[in-house]
C-alpha cells in the first residue's frame, strides 16, 4: 500500500482529484494517510475532514523558524509512513532536509509546459497571464519529481491545452486546471504501479 502525504495551501482541486481516483479504485494499492497545509484557511482541509483524512496545518506564522517548520513536517511525513510526498498547490518553498530524506519521492503539478514559464516568481495567475501575454498557441501542465531547484526536477507527465484567442488568465487557467487534476491522478497511479 502506498501512503501519500498530500500538501496544500488553497482550495485543494487536486486535491480532491487525487482523493476520488484513490477511492473510486483508479489508484490501486493507495492510501492519503494525511494532507498538511500552509494555511489553516485552506479549503483543502475541509476536503480532508470530509474524508476523513487527517490534516494538520504547518503555517509560516506559528512556525517562523524555517528549521523549525521543516522539522515539525518531516516528523509528521515520518509519523505516517509516508512513501510518496504530493505537492498539490503547494505555495511554500519545500525545505532541503525535505528533499533529501525523500529523493524521488516528491512530486509537483505545474500549470505549464515547463521549461517554459516555471521557477521564481512563476506560479498560479501569474503563468496564465505571462503565456497569453507572450501570445503562445499552447500551454499545458507538467508533473515532475522535485529537486532542489525550482520547477527543475525530471518530468514525470505533460500535456499542452491550447491558449484560444480570446482566453483571459482565468479562462485558461479554468481549462489548464482539468488537465492538471488528469495527470497528476496518472502520476501518482503511476508511481502506484511501479512500487507494486
Amino acid at each position: 500500500m502506498l501512503k501519500i502525504s498530500v500538501m496544500v495551501s488553497g482550495g485543494g482541486t487536486n486535491f480532491q482529484a487525487i482523493i476520488d481516483a484513490v477511492e473510486s479504485g483508479l489508484i490501486p494499492d493507495a492510501e492519503i494517510v494525511q494532507v498538511i497545509s500552509s494555511s489553516g484557511r485552506a479549503f483543502a482541509l475541509e476536503r480532508a475532514e470530509k474524508h476523513n483524512i487527517p490534516g494538520y496545518v504547518v503555517s509560516s506564522r506559528d512556525y517562523p523558524d524555517n528549521a523549525v517548520k521543516t522539522e515539525k513536517i518531516l516528523s509528521l511525513l515520518r509519523e505516517k509512513d509516508t512513501d510518496l510526498i504530493v505537492l498539490a498547490g503547494y505555495m511554500s518553498v519545500v525545505g532541503p532536509e525535505i528533499i533529501r530524506a525523500y529523493p524521488k519521492k516528491i512530486i509537483n503539478i505545474h500549470p505549464s509546459l515547463i521549461p517554459k514559464y516555471c521557477g521564481k516568481g512563476f506560479y498560479g495567475k501569474h503563468v496564465h497571464e505571462a503565456v497569453i501575454a507572450a501570445g503562445e498557441k499552447v500551454s499545458g501542465a507538467t508533473v515532475h519529481y522535485v529537486d532542489e531547484g525550482i520547477d527543475t526536477g525530471e518530468i514525470i507527465l505533460q500535456e499542452q491545452v491550447p491558449v484560444l484567442p480570446d482566453d483571459t488568465a482565468d479562462t485558461l487557467a479554468a481549462r489548464v486546471l482539468i488537465t492538471e487534476h488528469r495527470l497528476l491522478t496518472g502520476a501518482v497511479k503511476k508511481i502506484a504501479e511501479a512500487e507494486r
